[in-house]
């Protein structure tokens, strides 16, 4: 017997849990720590699902996330092309739903909000959460990332920058870096008609931070508890 479990218990043991998904760059991962800080919730951020062990997961049932055991190496993964990045992406995103949804289960489980920077799509997110618990974080334009991707200080992206640099050839590789964000799939997500609350940024040289915080919180309703 396959085991399923309805969306309606789902978003019931996930009713403390708040998302905050949209376009790289928008300030997913900044507004994630900030609400953590500022109203004591569980701090989850990008990749929690790297908490589930690695050596658990089959090649066969999550080909994507055990891409990176099988690669020859960084080159091979930042020279695919536009189309088999988004493909992988795909995959990657698909696999992790069950990993994402088990962890914050047991995170909250604690009784405690969860604040997550999340890659669980919109359609998804519909099932297992509400309105009130879910926020879009939008991009103006939406392709900004292509020029500020390497600028935030992030761990991360450094070393992802470190890789491009010891390519073959680095300029042509940080060209195609540089076209994933740009390449538009058959089937794509339309970030602007979710149905869930959306904040757009499109100052990109003030510090807008406390602005962006202040319109969460007022959507997730934690300003009303202090």
């Amino acid at each position: 017997m396959k085991i399923q479990i309805n969306d309606n218990i789902i978003k019931h043991y996930l009713r403390n849990v708040y998302f905050i998904n949209g376009h790289s760059c928008a300030g997913k991962s900044t507004m994630v720590k900030m609400l953590s800080e500022r109203y004591d919730m569980i701090f989850c951020g990008e990749n929690y699902h790297d908490a589930f062990p690695r050596e658990k997961l089959s090649r066969w049932k999550q080909p994507g996330l055990c891409y990176f055991d099988t690669m020859s190496g960084w080159e091979e993964w930042l020279n695919m092309t536009p189309e088999e990045h988004w493909n992988w992406t795909n995959n990657v995103s698909q696999e992790c739903i069950e990993i994402e949804i088990l962890e914050l289960l047991g995170l909250a489980a604690s009784g405690k909000k969860v604040i997550v920077d999340t890659n669980i799509s919109p359609d998804v997110l519909r099932e297992i959460s509400d309105y009130n618990n879910v926020a879009i974080m939008l991009c103006n334009p939406p392709d900004i990332c292509t020029t500020l991707f390497f600028e935030r200080d992030d761990p991360d992206k450094k070393f992802m920058m470190e890789q491009i640099k010891l390519c073959k050839d680095p300029d042509a590789t940080l060209k195609n870096f540089n076209s994933w964000a740009l390449y538009h799939p058959p089937i794509e997500i339309d970030w602007n008609n979710t149905g869930f609350f959306t904040y757009t940024r499109s100052d990109f040289k003030t510090d807008t931070r406390e602005e962006m915080l202040e319109a969460l919180a007022k959507h997730f309703g934690l300003c009303r508890e202090q």
